[in-house]
């Protein structure tokens, strides 16, 4: 035997006030909707009729709750409809309809009615059909889910619907003339009907004259100066510029405005957006590219489905199109800049970047317009890329900041213009570079590459030399660490650690080693003893005065402290953390020089620490 469910009004009520709508306040945008669709629905039988929309608020003089008296001349319902429609929930009167013109209304879901439940406990609508047979019905409605319907002792002279809320005690302050006046204005501000609201003060019209992006204006200078004003009204935001948007997807139109400062890179700019001119939300995020969010934007769709709450649409092929569509409104305003006034453009990057390079992976024609706009930070200050081109033939880079501050200093000292790529999609720009540009090399950079640029030494100073690289080499060897001397600049760099990128995993694995138990310690070994990176090098600077002199000592205690210490520093320079032997190399680093300055062995194996004094280098 079957059964059928059984629904507490009372219930869905709570669910529309608590967790469906927004505020009460949607009461007034439901019935807005309700009488804009039931116009829409005349219109089909009438081509000719204009529709209009009133509110009334009567106040009572006892000061009991006021009554709203919300009118329109639509199309209204027969008897038969009136239970189909108004008494089930789900049961849109606009259900057939849409099948055929989905597009002519706004209701779909058939519960925009049981708002008005939020804010009083009983409805009445007194409703004529146009199709009917010319009576006046009433319907009323109670909040515990029952409901009757008579004849109206009142006739209307015309189709159309009334709907008579008296407002509940605790509800009495969404029915004042100022909230009225403010959620009709705020909702129905563009429809194509009048709306006029009658209090004590009289009867005033409170839509506005339509959109403002559809109007004609006598220059463009003026189209921009009206929509500026607009949005600076909208938003409370004096904007950069506005870019006018459209899309036959979804049938959508309207403006988007260039935020004055940059957002978030991961937040999602919430716009404000109307369904068949009524007000949908004004905190849609899914109708922009996720890349758009140096803009904040207001448009109208006629042809794409709301969700039940209608604060929002529903994310299917036709608003994905829509996106699609909009998001080339934006690339082609950038494009636009890029060819008629590129100081603007600049202006847009600066404030913007991250959008910017954003697109420009995801756009393969506006990555080739505005690649060589870009900004980049480089070992010789902040360039172009396009002046970065003019002066060096290889587009050189290093990809994480640790490495670029390990080269920086000497490869600006060098002439060597590096990239710093670290920043957000900065690599991924350079790596398409060549793909998306011909005759473009790009390269990537590391400290491994730097000694290749520096000056070899003649025959008399790798002579000079030979104890301090003899002594480096034993003393760099447990760290798996070569030694070579050149002669680079800046002069006051005495030492140069420079390791590939395994090189660089391996320290960063053997510092994880460390701090592992044994299972995982064993796993980490296994890892290093596959890794096939080359040995990391330490280069002494020929030029620094210090590593000159060190070259002459003779005293070998000495010489190999100095090593170690100029080997630690070389890491902490190269912002590379130190392991816990190279610590250790610290640390007895320190008490050496320490003690040798006091006269001391420092613990260092009771060795003297006298000899030889520095002899120059020439």
């Amino acid at each position: 035997m079957d059964h059928r469910f059984q629904v507490s009004l009372r219930g869905v009520i709570d669910l529309l006030s608590h967790h469906l709508y927004s505020s009460p306040g949607v009461y007034v945008r439901e019935l807005l909707q309700n009488a804009t669709d039931a116009i829409r629905a005349r219109q089909l039988l009438e081509p000719g009729h204009a529709g209009t929309v009133r509110l009334e608020l009567m106040e009572k003089q006892d000061g009991s709750p006021p009554t709203l008296l919300f009118t329109d001349d639509g199309v209204g319902l027969t008897e038969d409809e009136i239970h189909r429609f108004l008494a089930t929930i789900g049961e849109s009167s606009k259900r057939e309809a849409l099948e055929a013109r989905r597009n002519d209304f706004i209701g779909q879901f058939g519960i925009g009615l049981l708002s008005c439940f939020m804010v009083c406990d009983e409805l009445l609508v007194v409703t004529r059909s146009a199709r009917g047979d010319g009576r006046t019905l009433e319907w009323r409605g109670r909040h515990d889910g029952t409901y009757a319907v008579r004849p109206s002792e009142h006739p209307l002279a015309q189709p159309g619907t009334q709907v008579f809320l008296v407002a509940r005690p605790d509800m009495a302050h969404w029915f004042t003339a100022t909230r009225l006046r403010n959620l009709a204005s705020h909702y129905g501000g563009l429809l194509p009907f009048p709306i006029h609201l009658t209090t004590d003060q009289g009867t005033e019209r409170l839509d506005t004259s339509g959109a403002p992006w559809r109007r004609e204006y006598d220059s463009a200078s003026e189209r921009r100066k009206a929509l500026l004003a607009y949005g600076r009204e909208l938003f409370d935001t004096d904007f950069v510029d506005c870019i006018p948007l459209r899309s036959t997807a979804g049938d959508v139109d309207g403006v988007a405005y260039v935020l004055p400062a940059s957002p978030h890179f991961n937040s999602r700019q919430k716009h404000r957006v109307y369904l068949k001119h009524m007000l949908l939300s004004e905190s849609a995020e899914n109708l922009l590219p996720e890349w758009a969010f140096f803009v904040k934007c207001v448009v109208n769709a006629n042809a794409l489905r709301p969700t039940a709450s209608r604060e929002s649409f529903y994310e299917d092929d036709a608003l994905a199109a829509a996106r699609e569509s909009l998001g080339q409104s934006l690339r082609g305003y950038l494009m636009e800049l890029a060819r008629e006034d590129p100081r603007a453009l600049q202006r847009l990057i600066a404030l913007h970047g991250l959008s910017v390079k954003a697109l420009a992976l995801d756009d393969d024609d506006f990555y080739r317009l505005i690649i060589h706009w870009l900004p980049f930070e480089t070992s010789m200050g902040m360039m172009t890329l396009a002046d970065y081109r003019r002066a060096h033939p290889v587009v050189r880079y290093t990809s994480t900041l640790d490495g670029f501050r390990q080269i920086a200093q000497v490869a600006g000292a060098q002439g060597l213009c590096i990239i710093n790529a670290a920043y957000t999609h900065d690599t991924s720009l350079l790596e398409k570079l060549p793909h998306a540009v011909p005759d473009v090399q790009v390269e990537p950079f590391s400290s491994a590459d730097l000694p290749q640029s520096f000056d070899e030494l003649t025959l008399d100073e790798r002579e000079a030399t030979f104890p301090l690289l003899r002594m480096a080499e034993n003393v760099l060897a447990p760290f798996r660490c070569g030694a070579v001397v050149k002669k680079f600049y800046p002069a006051e760099v005495p030492t140069l650690y420079s390791s590939d990128a395994e090189g660089a995993f391996r320290r960063d694995a053997e510092r994880a080693r460390e701090e592992s138990d044994d299972l995982y310690a064993g796993v980490l070994d296994s890892v290093m003893a596959a890794s096939g990176s080359e040995p990391a090098q330490l280069c002494f600077n020929l030029h620094n005065p210090v590593v000159r002199r060190l070259a002459a000592v003779a005293d070998r205690d000495m010489l190999k402290l100095s090593v170690e210490m100029l080997y630690v520093q070389a890491l902490l320079l190269g912002h590379h953390p130190l392991n816990a032997q190279e610590m250790v190399l610290l640390n007895q680093g320190l008490l050496g020089l320490i003690s040798a300055q006091l006269g001391g062995d420092g613990g260092r194996g009771g060795e003297g620490s006298g000899g030889a004094g520095p002899r120059g280098l020439h």
